[in-house]
C-alpha cells in the first residue's frame, strides 16, 4: 500500500548506522532515479542515522567517489539521528541492515505504523546491503543500493 501525507508526495527516509555512508548514497541515488524519470514533485527523500556516532560528518570521501565514478550528484550535508518528528514526516523508512532495524525499534517505539522496512527487501532479498565501513568495497555497496531503490521506486511509482 502507498502512503502518502497531506502534501501528496511520498516521504522516503533512508537510515544507515551514522548516516554518511549507505543512507546519503541511497538518498541521492533516488534522489537521481525520480530526477530521471521526471517525478520530483511525487517524492521527498532524505536520510539519516540511527546513532550519533557520526552526528554533523558530511558524506564519507569514498562513498562520494563512488557517487562520481556515477556520476550522481550530491551536496553538501551534515549527517543526523532521526526523531520522532521524521518519523512522522516519513511515509517509508528504509534501513540498510538488521542491526539499522533494531536501532528503529527503540528510536520509534517499536515503529508502531509499520513503516521501517529493509531497502533490499524491496528487491525481494533478504539480506543487508553491504556496509562498505568494514568490506571497503563502496561499488558492491552502490550495486546494493541501485537494486533496492528499482526496487522502491517501481512499486511506489
Amino acid at each position: 500500500m502507498i502512503m502518502q501525507n497531506h502534501e501528496n508526495k511520498i516521504h522516503i527516509l533512508f537510515i544507515c548506522h551514522g548516516n554518511i555512508c549507505r543512507s546519503p548514497m541511497a538518498e541521492m541515488v533516488m534522489k537521481e532515479m525520480v530526477r530521471q524519470k521526471g517525478m520530483e514533485a511525487k517524492f521527498e527523500i532524505s536520510s539519516m542515522a540511527a546513532t550519533t556516532e557520526e552526528m554533523g560528518h558530511d558524506i564519507y570521501p569514498p562513498a562520494k567517489r563512488a557517487l562520481d565514478a556515477h556520476h550522481i550528484p550530491y551536496t553538501k550535508r551534515k549527517a543526523s539521528l532521526i526523531t520522532e518528528r521524521d518519523y512522522r514526516w516519513a511515509d517509508y523508512i528504509i534501513a540498510m541492515d538488521e542491526e539499522n532495524i533494531h536501532d528503529l525499534s527503540r528510536l520509534t517505539h517499536g515503529d508502531p505504523d509499520k513503516k521501517v522496512s529493509r531497502l533490499l527487501y524491496w528487491a525481494g532479498e533478504k539480506r543487508d546491503v553491504a556496509d562498505p565501513w568494514f568490506t571497503d568495497d563502496y561499488e558492491k555497496t552502490y550495486g546494493d543500493i541501485v537494486k533496492g531503490c528499482r526496487a522502491v521506486l517501481e512499486k511506489l511509482s
